[in-house]
Order: C-alpha cells, then sequence, then structure tokens
C-alpha cells in the first residue's frame, strides 16, 4: 500500500486594490524609493481600506482556492489560520472563516508565529492528513499588517503589506505531498521583533497606547542577522537529512522578507534564479500571506509542475524558523 502523503491539491489568493508604491509612502514617511530598493528589494506593496479585518482577506482566498478545486466548502474538515493580526483575541480567526464560508462541518483554529506562521500552519495540516484524520483541510496565511504599523517609523513601515493565501491540502498517493519538515523556535530572539502591547503583560492602557505598544517594532539589524543565517542553514539541514541538497531541488519558495535575505540563503544552497521565487518587489512583506503569494507567483510564471522537488522556508517573530520540503502534486492554474 502506497503512503499516504499530505498534497496541495489547490491554492488561492486575495490582495487587496490599493497599490501603494515607494513615491506614494515618500509623501508621508521621510524616506526615499532609492532607499527602499537598495535595503529591501521593495517597489511597492498593497494595503485594505482602514477598518478591514484579516478574515475578510482570508475568505477571499479561501473562496478562491475553493472554486479552482471545484469543491463547496461544506466538504472541508479542518481550517487553520496562521495569523499576527486577527481580527480580535477570540473567537479566533479561523471560526469567523468558517462561518463566512459555510463551512459547516469544519473546526478550526489560528495559531500565530508571525512570517513562519503559514509554513507552521501547513506542517499541522498535514498530520491531520497523514494520519488518516481528515480528508480536505483548509490552511489560511493572512495578515493586515497596516493595522499594527506605525507611520512615522520609516524603518519598519515601509516594509509590510496586506494579503491573504490559502491551500487545500488532500491525501495523495502518486508521491506526491509533503517529506519532511523542520521547525523551531529561538525564544532569546522575542525582544528583536514583536508588538508588546494588547495582551496580558502591557494591557491596552491609554498610558500604553500613547506608548505606541499596539505596534510592530523591530531592531532590523539584528533581525537580519539572525534570518541570513538560520534561514538557510535550517534549510541545508532538511535537505540533507532527506538525502539531497540543492542541486536536488527544483524550486524553492522562500518568505518574502528582504531581498537580501533571500539572496543570501539563494547562494547558501547554490541555487540559480530559475529555482527560486521572488516577488518581494511587488507585495511587500505581506507576513503569513507571502509563501503562498510566491506559490502563486510561480505558477503564473509556470515554473513549477507535477513532481518537483519544492521546498519552504521562513524566518519570523519569536525567534521562529520553519522549513517544509514536499513534492509538487500538480493541477490546472488559469
Amino acid at each position: 500500500m502506497s503512503q499516504i502523503r499530505a498534497a496541495i491539491t489547490s491554492l488561492g489568493t486575495f490582495v487587496p486594490e490599493r497599490c501603494v508604491t515607494n513615491v506614494d509612502l515618500e509623501k508621508i514617511v521621510d524616506t526615499t524609493d532609492e532607499w527602499i530598493r537598495t535595503r529591501t528589494g521593495i517597489h511597492q506593496r498593497y494595503y485594505v481600506e482602514p477598518g478591514t479585518p484579516t478574515s475578510a482577506l482570508a475568505t477571499r482566498a479561501a473562496q478562491d482556492c475553493l472554486e479552482r478545486r471545484g469543491i463547496a466548502a461544506s466538504e472541508l474538515d479542518a481550517i487553520i489560520v496562521a495569523t499576527v493580526t486577527p481580527d480580535m483575541f477570540f473567537p479566533a480567526t479561523a471560526c469567523i472563516v468558517q462561518d463566512k464560508i459555510q463551512a459547516t462541518k469544519a473546526w478550526g483554529f489560528d495559531i500565530s508565529a508571525a512570517c513562519s506562521g503559514f509554513v507552521y500552519a501547513y506542517t499541522m495540516g498535514t498530520q491531520f492528513i497523514q494520519t488518516g484524520t481528515h480528508k480536505k483541510v483548509l490552511i489560511i496565511g493572512a495578515d493586515v499588517m497596516t493595522s499594527i504599523l506605525d507611520f512615522t517609523d520609516r524603518t519598519t513601515c515601509v516594509l509590510f503589506g496586506d494579503a491573504a493565501g490559502a491551500v487545500l491540502l488532500e491525501p495523495a498517493t502518486d508521491g506526491s505531498g509533503m517529506i519532511d519538515f523542520a521547525h523551531e523556535v529561538d525564544g532569546s530572539g522575542q525582544n528583536y521583533l514583536n508588538m508588546l502591547g494588547g495582551g496580558s503583560l502591557n494591557r491596552p492602557t491609554h498610558a500604553n497606547i500613547d506608548a505606541g505598544m499596539h505596534f510592530i517594532r523591530q531592531d532590523g539589524a539584528h533581525v537580519f542577522k539572525y534570518a541570513v543565517r538560520r534561514f538557510a542553514e535550517v534549510s541545508l539541514g532538511l535537505l540533507a537529512k532527506n538525502g539531497y541538497t540543492g542541486d536536488d531541488l527544483d524550486l524553492f519558495v522562500p518568505h518574502q522578507a528582504n531581498i537580501r535575505i533571500i539572496n543570501a540563503a539563494q547562494e547558501r544552497l547554490g541555487l540559480p534564479d530559475s529555482k527560486v521565487v521572488k516577488n518581494i518587489d511587488r507585495y511587500g512583506n505581506t507576513t503569513a500571506a507571502t509563501i503562498p503569494l510566491a506559490m502563486r507567483t510561480a505558477l503564473e510564471e509556470k515554473r513549477v509542475k507535477a513532481g518537483d522537488l519544492v521546498m519552504m522556508a521562513a524566518v519570523g517573530a519569536g525567534f521562529t524558523v520553519g522549513s517544509a520540503l514536499f513534492r509538487w502534486t500538480g493541477f490546472d492554474w488559469k
């Protein structure tokens, strides 16, 4: 009997209509297009209209994913939403999405792993499939980063955009699907990338809000050094564990945080440009949505086909690190 693996059988995304270029940001914050491009690789990003919740984006991505597969939401067994900008602390955004798409038989929950969130959620979803517990699991990465940006902080506000992406996981016995993963956390990095306010530590008092604790904060230099090192190390370790090298990879789908981090990982893995997805110039850092957006780019550019060996990887606040290795299933994209 063939081993059951969890394969990605559909993909859906949602990107807001409002495009914000670096030139647009020059008008509201002390920065320049050249500074942003040379340090991050970002040319533009997309913003939701103020007041738009993460569940709205997640719902659109979920609907796109299900429509492309040609199934009803009522067929879903579970929904996992990766986000650091939930509609509210509780109920989980997954509950709101479940109601909006009428996934009447599905249960679900949110996970918080920042930029590694989608990789973690994907890995969790595969376990339900591979154990035979579920047949259809929807994984969503969605964030409205503009809801936590301080537009007086030029070091962070230029980096992020809003978006959502979703994949459907189903059983596969044809050799495609999840092979292995490598995840880790280093909690000593908690002070270098965070949002201090809103939780039980720093409650939403007037003083804490006035102090800007409800905005994202980042020690860019420290985060950059950690990401450059661990991004590649964890990925190389996962390949070696499974008897592969960078030469065996057909496609690398990295988290889109900074073009210099991506390029450094690409060099360590020994990959040509043709095997690395880069779309940070178009969308910026959409946190949990970057990897499904990058998968969409790979499909649009016809850079991935059935049977290809694919790796996704990310580093996020926490610090969190995640990498997953799988065989591409192959499905029509129009």
